[in-house]
């Protein structure tokens, strides 16, 4: 049987449709105004989800193998950008449409998308100790000295970490990925 997408669902319950969800997931799908439908686990849901895990593999095959060297993140969405464009006049077998005609018309059924972006972050109010430091998922940072001893929001993001005193950003890190260590920037004026 195959695992669920652990960012989305924390949980199968039984032999159903029927989900746990991750919380972060929920969040972002009420953003959105999505709706969660998951398929059957198991041999019973296999004929649910070909098509879009065959796609998935096409595209892999035919734009990821070899791994493109790229060095910052801008380049490769650059790529799958063009490639994605490029896929708007593929047919699928012998779909009688384009990728980009069939999208065309399920576009005008499409809800617009909110005026806020989703805030992707994880907010934590850790609190600055004798150290100047803040704890943020088991790495330490360091935050301005005038702070020691106040809770500071702090916004974790894929790659950076983002303190803020109120309203007003004082500090930002490179996110650490490996627990235990630590980030610190001594000169902090802020």
């Amino acid at each position: 049987m195959r695992r669920a997408l652990s960012a989305a669902v924390a949980q199968v319950l039984g032999l159903s449709r029927r989900r746990a969800e991750a919380e972060r997931w929920t969040a972002f799908r009420s953003h959105y105004g999505l709706e969660g439908f998951y398929c059957q686990p198991g041999i019973r849901g296999a004929r649910e989800k070909g098509g879009v895990d065959g796609q998935i593999g096409w595209f892999r095959r035919n734009h990821l193998v070899p791994v493109p060297e790229v060095d910052p993140l801008a380049q490769p969405n650059a790529m799958i950008d063009r490639w994605d464009k490029e896929d708007d006049n593929r047919r699928i077998r012998s779909r009688p449409h384009t990728i980009g005609e069939s999208f065309a018309t399920e576009q005008q059924l499409l809800a617009p998308l909110p005026e806020d972006a989703f805030e992707t972050g994880r907010l934590s109010t850790p609190r600055v100790d004798r150290y100047s430091q803040i704890c943020v998922r088991m790495n330490r940072y360091s935050a301005p000295v005038r702070l020691i001893g106040r809770t500071v929001r702090v916004m974790l993001h894929a790659s950076e970490l983002v303190v803020y005193d109120g309203r007003e950003e004082v500090a930002r890190h490179e996110r650490l990925i490996a627990r235990g260590a630590t980030r610190l920037e001594l000169d902090q004026r802020h």
